[in-house]
Parts: structure tokens; sequence; C-alpha cells
């Protein structure tokens, strides 16, 4: 019904030429960051959520603003603190002056939710997103309200050793389609940050693509045929994280506490096949599973203490699964 495409190929190309024209506006604010922003993109076209994980002062913050600009969509912000209440978020019931109660929204109810900080606030608070982010909706006093369309949480984390946090629990982890990496930008990206703020210009962000667009293209993706071999790769990839499983190398076994469920598999069949939209292909190949796999997995397995007395990274391990 939303796909207003010619044919599926002519919407693959407007899809891949949108993904540079938003590439191209966010870069007008920010610096670097290119698989950053690369990633974030993905997520959206492909209907799932982002976690952002960085130290302090990264533009974390300015990066989800920015691509909400562009997006055209309308954005809602919460800061996460430690006394932040669930209501703060879905919105609650209060008594109206002709006694009867009616439903406040919260900022939930918007099509890109930035989850400011999200581990600065108590698992009780956090939990108040899972069956949003699951469900694109939320249930109060018995009744289940829709959220708009689309609907994204992008989330940023701080550290977990940084002081006054909370990790965040594996059943939230795992609702976020991808956990990104946001690092320190190189030493001329850096000159060029600060040439930026420190100096009286300003840049404005034009909306790219409409929410329809946006909904069009996510429904395109999921019609993306995707070859036998590939989608056997990518469930393999998942079910080798789990060292219970046959297939499990010795890595799994020595150093995993726990692997990628079966959400895994989805996400990185969805993010192969945007990766490979985004990149003009009709169909994606295993290098688009791989190019997909560590933001996929790092956040749905665990390294065990032997890993870690070892010196064994994630990475190595999930490169040592590729």
């Amino acid at each position: 019904m939303l796909n207003t495409f010619e044919s599926d190929v002519k919407g693959i190309d407007a899809l891949a030429k949108a993904s540079r024209k938003l590439e191209d506006e966010i870069s007008k604010v920010i610096v670097g960051q290119k698989d950053v922003v690369k990633s974030i993109i993905i997520s959206i076209f492909s209907n799932g959520h982002s976690l952002l994980v960085g130290v302090p002062g990264l533009a974390k913050t300015l990066l989800v603003n920015t691509i909400s600009q562009a997006l055209g969509l309308e954005f809602n912000r919460i800061q996460f603190t430690p006394d932040l209440m669930p209501s703060d978020i879905i919105g609650a019931e209060i008594l109206g002056e002709d006694r009867s109660f009616k439903f406040v929204k919260g900022p939930v109810f918007t099509n890109v939710l930035l989850a400011d900080e999200i581990n600065r606030t108590p698992p009780k608070t956090q939990a108040a997103l899972l069956e949003a982010m699951q469900e694109k909706r939320v249930t109060i006093a018995g009744k289940s309200i829709e959220l708009p369309t689309p609907f994204f949480v992008l989330a940023t984390q701080n550290p977990i050793d940084q002081e006054g946090t909370y990790p965040l629990p594996e059943a939230q982890l795992d609702r976020f389609m991808f956990n990104i990496w946001v690092d320190y930008p190189s030493i001329e990206e850096e000159v060029q940050v600060v040439k930026s703020t420190t100096s009286n210009t300003s840049v404005s962000v034009s909306p790219v693509l409409s929410a329809d667009q946006i909904l069009a293209f996510q429904e395109l993706i999921r019609k993306m045929p995707v070859a036998d071999n590939v989608l056997e790769y990518a469930v393999k990839l998942a079910v080798k994280t789990r060292k219970e499983s046959e297939i499990a190398p010795e890595n799994t076994k020595l150093y995993l506490s726990w692997g990628a469920g079966p959400r895994a598999s989805q996400y990185l069949v969805l993010g192969a096949k945007t990766h490979a939209a985004l990149n003009g292909k009709y169909s994606p190949d295993i290098e688009d599973v791989q190019a997909v796999a560590h933001p996929i997995l790092r956040h749905r397995v665990m390294r065990n203490y032997k890993a870690e007395a070892d010196g064994v990274s994630l990475k190595q391990i999930i490169d040592s699964l590729l």
C-alpha cells in the first residue's frame, strides 16, 4: 500500500540516492563519524533502534537531533536521570476538571525518541520503553495505545565504568538492533569541530525525507529477496555464538558465557538487506551480513572471566566467527 515506486528496482535506486543525500545533509553539522551515521541510517530503514555508546562530549545527542531534522520527523528528547519515573516517559492518567480521568501522552509519542544517557536511570524506568520498542505501542490502565509511525528509539549511553550508571538489562539491550561505538575524532576532524563550534557560523539542516517515504522504504526492504545460502549464513552466525550449539567453535566454548538469540538472526538479515540496498545491490550477499555483524552481535553476547583474563576482546571473538 505504501510502496509507490514504479518497480522494486527503481525503489532500491531511490533509496540509495536518498541515503547519500541524507549523509550529505548530516555532514553539514556532524564532522566525521561516517560509520556511525551509516549504521544509524541502516537501522532506521530496517525499522530498528540504535544504542550509541561513547564517553561524554562526542556529539551523540547532536547527531541524533541532526538526523531527526534531516528525516523531517517529530523529535522528542528524554534526559534520563536517577529520579525519572515510567510515567515521565509514557504519560499518565490525570483527573480533569469534569472529575473524569484523561490520559496525557508522554514524550514517547513521537517519531524519533532520543533516550539521552539511558543508563543513568534505574532498570524500573528503563523497562518503561520495552513495550514501546518491541510492539510500537504502550499500555495504560489496561488500554493499548499505538505510537506514531515511523517510531525509532535512538539512545545514548556512557560506558558502564563511568560513575553513577546502571547496566541495561539484557531484555532491553536485545531490543536495540545496533550497538554503535562512538569513538574520538581524528586530530584533523577535531580541528574542524573546534573551528566550527568556536565561531559564530550556524548551519541549518533541511529535511530530505518524509515519514511516508521512510515507511515506503522500510516496506521495500522487507520485500527484498534473500538467497538461501545468505539466510543460512546469518542464522548460523548467530547460532555459533551459543556455546551449547553443535556448531559452536572452540572460541565460543572457551570465551562466551551466553550467545545471541533469534532476534540477532532476524536483524542480521534485515541489516544485510538494507546495507545491500544502500550500496545499490538488489539482493544481499554474505559480505553484507558480515558488514553489520559487529554492531548487531556485540551487545548480545557476553564474555566470561577466562576471556577477560586472556585479554580476548569481543571484537576478536566476533572476527573469529566471521
